[in-house]
C-alpha cells in the first residue's frame, strides 16, 4: 500500500481530519520509528508486529560473482520485522 492510499483510507475513516493533519500523523509515526531504530531500540506495536535491528557480521570471504575477486563486507545493521501471532493468523486465514 502506498502512502497516498493510506492517507485516503484514513481520510475515509476520519472525515473530520484534513489531508495535512493526516500527513502529519504519518510523518510523526515514521520519524518516531526511524529515531528509535537509529538509537538501537526495537519498536513493538501490540497485535501487529515488531521492528528491530539485527547486526550482520563482517565478511572477509565474500566474492564478486562477476569477477570472482574477494571483497570485504564490513559489519552492518539490518532492519527486521517480525509479525505478531495475531497478524500471522489473520493473513493465513
Amino acid at each position: 500500500m502506498s502512502r497516498a492510499k493510506l492517507i485516503k483510507q484514513l481520510k475515509e475513516k476520519n472525515p473530520q481530519l484534513n489531508q495535512l493533519e493526516l500527513e502529519n500523523v504519518i510523518n510523526i509515526f515514521t520519524n518516531s520509528l526511524l529515531k528509535a531504530l537509529k538509537d538501537g531500540k526495537s519498536v513493538e506495536i501490540r497485535e501487529f508486529g515488531r521492528w528491530y535491528i539485527k547486526k550482520i557480521k563482517e565478511n572477509f570471504n565474500a566474492r564478486n560473482p562477476a569477477t570472482n575477486e574477494l571483497i570485504y563486507k564490513p559489519e552492518r545493521n539490518k532492519i527486521k520485522f517480525k509479525a505478531s501471532q495475531k497478524l500471522n493468523k489473520i493473513i493465513n486465514e
